[in-house]
């Protein structure tokens, strides 16, 4: 059965990296293979190929600059060699960071989600739920967002859906009230996972950045033993936007991951690699599709192996 679900899932993901793909290695291919000799018009193009799938600059860059000290250290001549020195480069990238996440057993395990309202934040929380759901741990929510009321009222549709708990305020509540209650639910249930959905726009820069201390302040008052991890949902449709998302966030925050979603619909798949290296935000997780099965762990090796195949 787990063969199957692999299968599946990894087909899920060549097909939902397609358009990335199609953009970015198609256009590698046909440099190597008739273009020019290696030389600066051919780094140049690289280059500009990189930052079409948004790369970034300073990514784009790097991966150049790598993949010219390879060639001069190795006195590579032939350009065939380059797409597999390519190929490595990526998943060095990729595995600067650790991007796993490991629950711990016995104790309270906590994912504090941020991002901006439009991103996908609140089925990322359902799918995230519906994954631990799967593996037999006892999951809680708590919606900290009361600046919207839609929050709440979608949140409360998957937990019916999901069977699990739900702590929510009405709109204009504390969000850091909403947060204190739903470590004490967790507490009292003996939950391993509480996963608290954030606000994703509040008046000023300023007020979501006080808020969402204020609530890292209630976490560590009221939980300082639990596993923690904040995570950023980006929507990987707005390439370069959502490196720009993160950038403003990492700013106010320990951000300890992504959850990358979207990436079934867009040809900007490089912005993986932009988050990574410049802003040294692993990630986590990554969403090719709708349903609840379609957000996963992120796999480094299965990702860039995807976008070779």
């Amino acid at each position: 059965m787990f063969k199957n679900i692999a299968k599946s899932w990894r087909d899920k993901l060549k097909s939902g990296l397609s358009k990335t793909k199609a953009l970015l290695l198609t256009d590698v291919k046909d440099l190597i293979n008739f273009g020019s000799e290696i030389n600066d018009n051919l780094w140049e193009e690289f280059t500009d190929i990189l930052v079409a799938s948004d790369f970034g600059v300073k990514s784009a860059q790097k991966v150049i600059g790598d993949l010219k000290q390879l060639v001069k250290e190795n006195k590579i001549k032939e350009k065939s060699e380059l797409l597999e020195r390519f190929k490595s480069e990526l998943k060095i990238i990729l595995d600067a960071k650790d991007n796993k996440i490991n629950l711990e057993n016995g104790k309270l395990n906590i994912f504090l989600i941020i991002g901006i309202n439009g991103v996908g934040k609140t089925t990322s929380i359902a799918k995230l739920a519906h994954n631990y759901l799967q593996e037999g741990k006892k999951v809680i929510l708590a919606c900290a967002d009361t600046f919207r009321a839609a929050a709440g009222d979608q949140l409360d549709i998957w937990a019916k859906r999901l069977n699990i708990d739900l702590v929510k305020y009405s709109e204009g509540a504390d969000p850091a009230a909403v947060v204190f209650d739903g470590i004490k639910a967790a507490q009292a249930r003996s939950s391993d996972l509480l996963i608290i959905d954030t606000a994703g726009r509040l008046h000023t820069k300023v007020n979501l950045v006080e808020e969402l201390k204020k609530i890292n302040r209630i976490i560590d008052r009221e939980a300082g033993g639990a596993k923690r991890e904040t995570l950023i949902v980006l929507d990987a449709n707005i390439g370069q936007n959502s490196f720009n998302q993160a950038k403003i966030f990492q700013e106010a925050v320990n951000v300890t991951g992504a959850v990358l979603t979207k990436l079934d619909s867009t040809a900007k798949g490089g912005i993986v690699f932009a988050i990574v290296e410049e802003l040294g935000i692993p990630i986590k997780f990554i969403g090719v599709g709708e349903s609840l099965d379609d957000l996963k762990e992120f796999d480094s090796n299965e990702f860039v192996e995807a976008l070779f195949e």
